[in-house]
């Protein structure tokens, strides 16, 4: 049975279930790894933050907002290690701070302090007087202040510090630091919060290179033109920005949307952009007139794998022009990339 790209698109209109079926069997997943990334903290590096953490406040008995300043500066991988403490994402931790302090923090300056610290964890910070360290000191004097206190209850509510190590302030903190944390309460919190949810979320357009890395070789290999946006690009003539414009955005022959999901909700979103990108292409046709450019898709993920009816969609609003990783090396014989090809 041929992939739908490789028959007229009337026998695709005729018999798309069996086309279905195909793209399903070529589609794979690799959702069980990730790739580490510039970043990635491995375990003993953040265990030396988490004792130097719990050297200085004396195993969590007392926090001292200038003793934790001057360990962060010395050892930087602590501030992470707090933020874990708190259970918030940077720009979470930075609007408390800004609620809590007279320092403006914005999110974007938060997610770049923390990816500075987790890029050089060990590299000591040099204090001064800019807003950096005015940033570092407000968003510190405000995970001592959170994790002092007790966590407030409110009727069919749960609060985010109402965890095993601060629920109850550092009363909570002292015995897990000595005792540890029991095995059912670690599950359950990590039931709550998804193993490795902010790491998978931090590379997550690693996770997408690894796709349009595949279709630029093999752009590059043939000597086709092409225009890689950037993201969230503003791109004339398109209110959201495909991924590749071939030969480029002046004149639009074809254009390539790459898509991975490991998520059949998140995969019926990308469909629909592809969908929109279909009907852009024949907005205003006379009859019988072709499409103004070819809409590609190339995919990836078990998401797609899901929903029969979405996979039709994308089938049809490419007209049978849907690649997968195991046949991207089809993608320029069996497409308008052809015609663009210089060797």
């Amino acid at each position: 049975m041929p992939f739908p790209f490789e028959v007229p698109f009337k026998e695709v209109q005729g018999n798309p279930d069996t086309f279905i079926d195909k793209v399903f069997l070529s589609l794979s997943s690799d959702f069980l790894t990730m790739p580490r990334g510039k970043g990635f903290i491995e375990y003993p590096v953040f265990e030396q933050g988490y004792e130097e953490l719990k050297r200085v406040t004396g195993g969590f008995r007392q926090l001292d907002d200038e003793e934790i300043v001057e360990t962060v500066f010395r050892v930087p991988i602590v501030l992470v290690v707090l933020r874990s403490m708190l259970g918030f994402t940077p720009p979470e931790w930075a609007y408390a701070a800004t609620e809590l302090s007279s320092v403006e923090i914005p999110q974007n300056a938060a997610r770049t302090l923390d990816r500075n610290v987790r890029v050089n964890p060990l590299k000591p910070i040099r204090p001064n007087h800019g807003v950096t360290t005015q940033r570092i000191r407000a968003l510190i004097e405000t995970a001592c202040r959170l994790l002092s206190e007790t966590a407030p209850h409110a009727p069919g509510m749960i609060h985010r510090l109402d965890k095993a190590d601060t629920r109850n302030g550092l009363s909570s903190l002292q015995p897990l630091a000595d005792l540890g944390v029991p095995y059912a309460m670690l599950l359950y919190e990590r039931f709550l919060g998804r193993p490795f949810a902010g790491h998978r979320d931090s590379v997550s357009e690693l996770v997408g290179d690894v796709l349009e890395t595949a279709i630029e070789a093999v752009l590059s290999a043939t000597g086709i033109s092409f225009r890689k946006t950037r993201r969230a690009e503003r791109i004339n003539g398109f209110d959201q920005a495909p991924d590749f414009i071939i030969p480029d955005e002046f004149n639009p022959q074809v254009v390539i949307e790459a898509k991975i999901t490991e998520d059949d909700g998140t995969a019926r979103d990308k469909v629909t952009r592809v969908q929109h990108l279909g009907e852009l292409s024949t907005r205003d046709l006379q009859p019988g007139e072709s499409p103004r450019f070819e809409v590609i898709a190339c995919i990836a993920g078990r998401g797609f794998k899901v929903r029969r009816e979405d996979m039709k969609k994308l089938i049809l609003s490419t007209r049978g022009k849907v690649f997968t990783l195991a046949n991207i090396d089809r993608l320029v014989a069996c497409s308008r990339l052809a015609e663009f090809k210089t060797r």
